[in-house]
């Protein structure tokens, strides 16, 4: 009996044993820090990791994140110098550097990404608030960013919070000053547009002009130059044709009675009323093309005489 009473007693001290040494030892991460608060009041800050110790059931350990934390903010509306108005959406980097001060200030995560939101749309506002639209956009953008992190890094200082890094994701006119701009881009567009088209149907009909203006001096060259070689040609026709005609006039006139019967005298198209001892047939009355000779009137008789009637025969 006496033995197991001693050997419960045993138990009960070795299961206090290990509760007690559970709750006094605790182990800090390499991507944590821990804070030791001893009935509510901060006694200690532990930055190193490793396996450390506490005071049982008195002393609660807070861990507090050591890595870069991410802060996003919701887009927003801001003025620009110009009274442009833009929807920025920006986020922030921040990392926790002095973990008393931090749990002092704003306790936990989500209490600094509260507070933190408030002081980035408060530094967006008054950095944009004095940049143009094209400044914000286009031309000064990585200074304003930097100048928004210089501000908020100032004022989250007071938190143990040092800032890394702002950024602004997107900057953007609203809606409906972006269909007016959209607006506005497509019709300046078109414009320029017709404008190249003008010029384009401009430069076509210079181009056509002169190539038309081109075409009719080549014409007119081709056709100066086919007149004169034409001409030339038919001078030395006709010079062929008078060398020719002075060599033999025989020939010449045969060869061109032979023309004319071959174009005169075409098969089942020829109409003519014409003497049989005409000019134009003397090539068939006489081969050598020599005209016939009109026979002589006999002696003692007149032309008259001849085709007057006889005596006797006038009856």
């Amino acid at each position: 009996m006496r033995l197991n009473v001693a050997g419960g007693i045993l138990a009960a001290i070795i299961l206090i044993a290990l509760i007690l040494g559970y709750s006094t030892l605790f182990t800090v991460y390499q991507t944590r820090q821990a804070i030791v608060v001893r009935l509510g009041q901060p006694v200690a800050v532990i930055t190193e990791p490793g396996l450390h110790t506490k005071w049982p059931l008195i002393e609660s350990v807070i861990s507090i994140d050591k890595r870069i934390l991410d802060l996003e903010n919701p887009a927003q509306e801001v003025i620009a110098s110009d009274q442009k108005r833009l929807v920025v959406d920006a986020f922030a980097r921040y990392k926790i550097t002095q973990p008393l001060l931090f749990y002092q200030t704003v306790g936990s995560v989500e209490g600094a990404n509260s507070r933190l939101s408030t002081l980035l749309n408060s530094a967006l506002r008054r950095v944009l608030g004095e940049a143009t639209l094209t400044h914000v956009v286009r031309d000064e953008r990585a200074s304003l960013m930097a100048r928004v992190r210089e501000l908020l890094e100032a004022e989250a200082q007071a938190f143990g919070i040092s800032v890394v890094d702002v950024r602004i994701r997107r900057a953007d006119l609203p809606e409906q000053n972006s269909q007016a701009v959209y607006q506005r881009m497509q019709t300046e567009r078109q414009r320029e547009a017709a404008e190249f088209r003008a010029q384009g149907s401009q430069r076509s009909q210079e181009i056509r002009a002169r190539a038309d203006r081109d075409v009719t001096v080549l014409i007119a060259d081709a056709t100066a130059k086919a007149e004169q070689t034409r001409g030339e040609g038919d001078a030395e026709r006709n010079r062929i044709f008078a060398d020719a005609f002075g060599r033999d006039t025989d020939f010449f006139a045969f060869y061109r009675s032979m023309q004319a019967y071959e174009s005169g005298l075409r098969h089942s198209d020829t109409r003519m009323l014409l003497k049989p001892d005409s000019e134009f047939f003397r090539f068939f009355v006489d081969p050598s093309g020599k005209p016939r000779e009109a026979s002589p009137p006999r002696e003692g008789n007149s032309p008259r005489e001849a085709n007057a009637p006889r005596e006797g025969n006038s009856k």
